[in-house]
């Protein structure tokens, strides 16, 4: 990454403009983002890719922002005027929520990208109402206007319906184009409001997103609310009172470009030596050491993961290579929290915690492409609350370590209110499909032609393979996006796999009671199906404590003893038989069931 060195005319807070664009996924942000920077000529003709602020392989493969990014565009207006654009490029997926908010809370102004040939989804109302929280002003702007299917009354129409914002002046645009483009940057310089600080007031700087960098160590995304910060000064945070030197101070154009001092109203980089990422949290206050700010700005709360699972390497050799890629990823995310732990069927690996299904499958693939190391996954599963007879509160990450039920007094688990926006013909599927999964149904509206079903679910049906069955029966027309809401009671068991009478701690999970038998059964009945056949026949079984609820049993292989034996009497043969009987039950006493890999991992695939 070049680093090329400006020195920065003072630019008066008038002539700047602070904006986030946000959006269902796949509405095409970071298109337009292109298209804004391309028009501008932020970025030189020969340098232009698709989508410039998505620098990470995965981003680009699939299509989604994971980290917010930022860039800086001077934009000279039809009056004549120099303006300069800071633009975050936000993630729209739930499990990035967190960084939504935060970055929303950096900019003064949104672009709502809404596609006009699909109209509302569940995150655009996600999105926009962080937005609006977070007090900003709201252009609307219809894109894929290009294609036949645009239809942009009606869309502007259902944004006026479902948000409440007046749509009638939106903008269109094609990002593909590069229709519309020049009418949505004067909007931005009509509409959205110019920043407020003041420049002599002490520092008082937001960190909006920090990541790692080989060379420079952390880089520390900051908006300035007051004050101005300088190359050399002694920097706070005021969340956990580490004191850091700063040594460069810069601002993106995509490329990082150094600047002599930051001033209230702009978003830029520091770097000052920070060694991890852990040390600088996502919406901190940062001010000067000498002389700080009265109080810090509202509203700072850490991530905290909701979904944990276990990683183990399929070769159990290759598990300090997996300690040294865990440890390189979680440099670079804050939100990633993990552990050792063992397993008896799987060896050591890793216990990590993450703030959704999607984060998981990032880190996931990172791990397996970054550092090819081929993974086992288990069954993700969601912190339950376990209060004790003692009093006692015990927070649960891993089904394995669940005491006896004796002592237990209750256990809770995390409920969400989730958002669906489904068409109307598949509406009572989803509504069963939500039935199914425990949920309790809030709320049911139309706009247009698409119901909007909110229900209260419990995360942890969730988690596993909800989002997929609701793509399934919707034929992938429905959107979802949830919030958690909180812990609640609820009759939750421990279910444990036990395979010739040992327990298999990686394939034990929390079900609720009336489920746990259909649960189990389906377990055993796809295990015998997976484990190979032994010399000695093999129970499997589910309980619950001591009491078994689904039981199969893998019958043995058997040599015939009898081939010898010809005509004559029949104690002969039974004799053999018997004596083979004999050899089973010690077998059977002492014998080592082999269950290979790929049993755990299609059984930890349930299919409801």
């Amino acid at each position: 990454m070049g680093v090329t060195h400006h020195i920065s005319a003072m630019t008066d807070l008038a002539h700047i403009r602070n904006f986030s664009i946000v959006a269902h996924i796949d509405h095409g942000k970071s298109t337009l983002a292109d298209r804004l920077i391309q028009q501008t000529n932020t970025v030189a003709e020969r340098d232009m890719k698709e989508q410039m602020l998505d620098s990470m392989d995965i981003e680009r493969e699939r299509g989604i922002t994971i980290k917010a990014q930022t860039v800086r565009i001077n934009y000279t207006a039809l009056n004549g005027e120099e303006y300069v654009l800071n633009l975050i490029d936000t993630p729209g997926h739930v499990d990035f929520a967190y960084e939504v908010s935060r970055s929303m809370r950096a900019v003064e102004g949104s672009l709502l990208v809404v596609d006009s040939t699909q109209g509302v989804e569940a995150q655009t109302l996600a999105n926009v109402y962080t937005a609006i929280d977070a007090g900003h002003e709201i252009i609307p702007v219809l894109n894929k206007i290009d294609l036949p299917a645009t239809d942009c009354d009606r869309v502007a129409e259902q944004i006026e319906d479902v948000i409440g914002i007046d749509a009638s002046g939106a903008i269109r645009v094609s990002a593909k184009t590069g229709q519309g483009i020049v009418e949505t940057l004067e909007a931005i310089i009509t509409h959205l409001p110019p920043p407020t600080g003041d420049r002599n007031a002490p520092l008082k700087a937001m960190l909006v997103d920090s990541w790692y960098d080989a060379y420079l160590g952390v880089i520390v995304l900051v908006r300035i609310m007051d004050g101005i910060l300088k190359k050399g000064d002694r920097v706070r945070m005021m969340q956990n009172g580490s004191v850091h030197q700063v040594e460069r101070i810069g601002v993106f154009r995509p490329a990082m470009t150094v600047v002599d001092q930051l001033e209230p109203g702009e978003i830029g980089f520091i770097t000052a030596s920070i060694k991890q990422v852990r040390d600088t949290k996502v919406g901190d206050t940062i001010t000067l050491d000498k002389a700080p700010c009265a109080a810090p700005l509202p509203g700072f709360k850490p991530s905290v993961p909701v979904v944990f699972c276990g990683l183990f390497p399929v070769d159990s050799s290759e598990f300090e290579d997996l300690r040294d890629a865990i440890e390189k990823l979680a440099l670079n995310d804050a939100s990633f929290t993990y552990e050792m732990e063992t397993s008896a069927a799987l060896g050591f690996g890793f216990r990590c915690g993450f703030l959704g299904l999607l984060h998981l499958e990032v880190i996931r693939d990172r791990v397996e492409r970054e550092y090819d190391i081929e993974l086992i996954t288990t069954a993700p599963s969601v912190i339950y609350n376990v209060y004790m007879r003692d009093g006692t509160l015990l927070p649960l990450h891993n089904p394995a370590d669940m005491p006896d039920m004796s002592i237990v007094e209750h256990v809770e688990e995390p409920r969400i209110k989730a958002t669906i926006l489904v068409p109307d013909e598949y509406l009572g599927d989803v509504l069963k499909l939500c039935q199914d999964r425990r949920g309790i149904q809030m709320d049911l509206t139309y706009a247009g032609s698409r119901a909007m079903v909110v229900y209260d679910l419990p995360l942890n049906e969730v988690v596993f393979d909800f989002y997929d069955r609701l793509k399934s029966v919707t034929k992938g027309y429905a959107s979802f996006d949830y919030q958690i809401i909180g812990y609640r009671t609820d009759h939750l068991v421990k279910m444990s796999i036990l395979v010739n009478d040992e327990p298999v701690d990686a394939l034990s999970m929390m079900v609720h009671r009336d489920r746990a038998e259909a649960r189990g059964r389906a377990m055993v009945e796809k295990l015998k199906d997976l484990i190979p056949r032994h010399m000695f026949k093999i129970p499997i079984q589910a309980a619950i404590g001591g009491k078994v609820i689904a039981r199969e049993t893998l019958s043995a292989m058997r040599k015939d003893v009898t081939a010898k034996c010809y005509g004559g009497d029949a104690s002969r043969k039974k004799k053999l038989l018997e004596k083979q009987k004999a050899g089973k039950k010690k077998m059977r006493q002492f014998g080592r069931v082999d269950i290979p890999q790929e049993a755990f991992i299609s059984a930890l695939k349930m299919d409801s």
